[in-house]
């Protein structure tokens, strides 16, 4: 098996890990908190939508469950609260974005992205204790389980420019949508997992599965094609010519260009366009538990089964999608940035559209379903957007490229929740959620459309360092040539 190939797999498995530690406290909440009010010795917990299986009392829907169920594990957290802890996980996560990607150029994506997953996974089992000692204990954990976890996004594009050609990109980067595997394994699992165990055993689990892939990682995979020890001469010669000099190796980093990335157009068209893709999807992820059970009163089995299978989709869609685009850079059939900009139109315009769609679904749970896996499918194409741009455009910087643009985006995981908090606070109503569907679809559809107006894949100037070893036309022809389709055949 090819070394890359090895490279693709370890990276989706450890996106899928990182998703399990950000997403698994969406759906145990569920069953962490008491939503209820207790009236004759039973706990009567009141939705909106009519389950079938239920009746009208006072115009309101009654499931009675037995107070036995209700435990000295239950919580009695309101939205604000409930909302806090979702997104706690953010709330530092975006103050390693930059330095994960300046970490990376400099230590390798070996050590930041294995370290990044590998405390995250200790620090999972810490989550049950503090939640029983305080509310703003778990706050406490989860930010800084966040912030350790912070520096594996923006670390892995690094890696992706040292590793993989330029033709095979939308392919490969569809591994970070490993991302969409971990959230819908999360879902499903830990569905099961609290019915049969309780909400603790969701946090146990993951920390096992997160240290087991972190050995993995260690004994397998190497920041370079140079430093494999068994890499085949053939694979590692056909990497270094297809990626050829636009990644400039020095006996030190190179320097950051920081004026010219902070004031370059590109760089700033992907950051409004993955910080509106984010939204949409954490918005969904995030809040799609809550919505089913609370609003549309489906069990703890449905919810999980139901929130995590439209990820499973997205990731499929994205890794059907990224082969075709690939096939057309390739071919030369159409330009990079036409696919990307195509990519775009999919990840953000219909993502915002099938959302607004989750407004109009009522209490009609099996279109609300459908309209989830939509949104979320679509969403996938962002491996062959603005997420593969960033490496496109500036290849020598792209670790620290994704970091300043994650810096931004991934703020909206926790802006996000704590919007959601305001608009349900003591109101989970449908024409509540729908306010909260259609800001995030309009934010969706609108930054999807500055990209299809401005964005550009071609390589920028200063992506190449100006070594004076180097002469200046030798550094033009490499700007030239980057910018140009590969069409290398293995």
């Amino acid at each position: 098996m090819e070394k890359r190939t090895v490279l693709w797999y370890m990276t989706f498995w450890g996106f899928a890990i990182n998703y399990m530690f950000r997403m698994n406290i969406n759906i145990a909440i569920v069953s962490m908190i008491k939503h209820s009010i207790s009236q004759n010795n039973v706990t009567v917990v009141q939705y909106e939508c009519l389950r079938h299986t239920e009746s009208l009392t006072s115009n309101i829907t009654l499931a009675q469950i037995s107070l036995a169920d209700q435990n000295e594990n239950k919580f009695e957290w309101n939205e604000y609260q409930q909302n806090s802890i979702l997104g706690a996980f953010f709330a530092l996560h975006v103050i390693m974005q930059l330095p994960g990607g300046i970490l990376a150029q400099r230590y390798g994506t070996k050590t930041v992205f294995g370290i990044s997953n590998g405390v995250a996974a200790i620090l999972s089992f810490a989550v049950p204790a503090s939640a029983k000692f305080n509310y703003k204990a778990l706050v406490v954990v989860r930010a800084v389980q966040g912030l350790i976890a912070g520096g594996a996004w923006p670390s892995m594009h690094t890696m992706t420019a040292n590793w993989i050609p330029p033709h095979e990109r939308s392919r490969f980067v569809s591994a970070y949508l490993g991302s969409s595997i971990g959230t819908a394994v999360t879902y499903i699992m830990c569905g099961y997992l609290i019915a049969s165990f309780g909400w603790e055993s969701v946090f146990y689990v993951s920390g096992g599965l997160g240290l087991l892939w972190f050995i993995c990682w260690i004994l397998l995979v190497y920041d370079t094609p140079a430093k494999h020890p068994t890499i085949s001469i053939r694979e590692r010669t056909y990497i270094e010519n297809c990626i050829g000099k636009t990644i400039q190796t020095r006996s030190k980093p190179l320097p950051i260009p920081w004026k010219s990335l902070l004031l370059s157009k590109a760089l700033m068209v992907n950051l409004v366009t993955q910080t509106g893709g984010i939204w949409g999807l954490f918005t969904l992820a995030a809040q799609a538990p809550s919505y089913f059970n609370f609003v549309l009163g489906l069990n703890i089995k449905q919810t999980g089964l139901w929130s995590g299978m439209p990820h499973i989709i997205r990731w499929a869609f994205s890794f059907g999608f990224s082969t075709i685009c690939d096939r057309l850079v390739k071919s030369k059939r159409m330009s990079m940035t036409n696919v990307r900009k195509i990519a775009t139109v999919f990840c953000n315009i219909l993502q915002g559209l099938f959302i607004m769609g989750l407004c109009y679904s009522g209490c009609n749970s099996v279109v609300a379903v459908i309209m989830l896996f939509s949104a979320t499918a679509v969403n996938g194409a962002i491996s062959s957007g603005a997420l593969a741009s960033v490496v496109d455009i500036a290849p020598n910087y792209a670790g620290v490229i994704q970091g300043i643009i994650g810096t931004v985006s991934t703020s909206s995981g926790f802006i996000s929740p704590i919007i959601v908090g305001y608009l349900t606070l003591n109101q989970q109503t449908l024409s509540q959620w729908c306010k909260v569907f259609n800001l995030s679809g309009a934010i969706c559809i609108c930054t999807g459309l500055i990209y299809i107006f401005f964005g550009t894949s071609d390589i920028q100037k200063w992506n190449t360092y100006n070594d004076p070893v180097v002469d200046e036309k030798e550094l033009k022809s490499i700007v030239k040539k980057s910018n140009s389709s590969y069409s290398v055949d293995t």
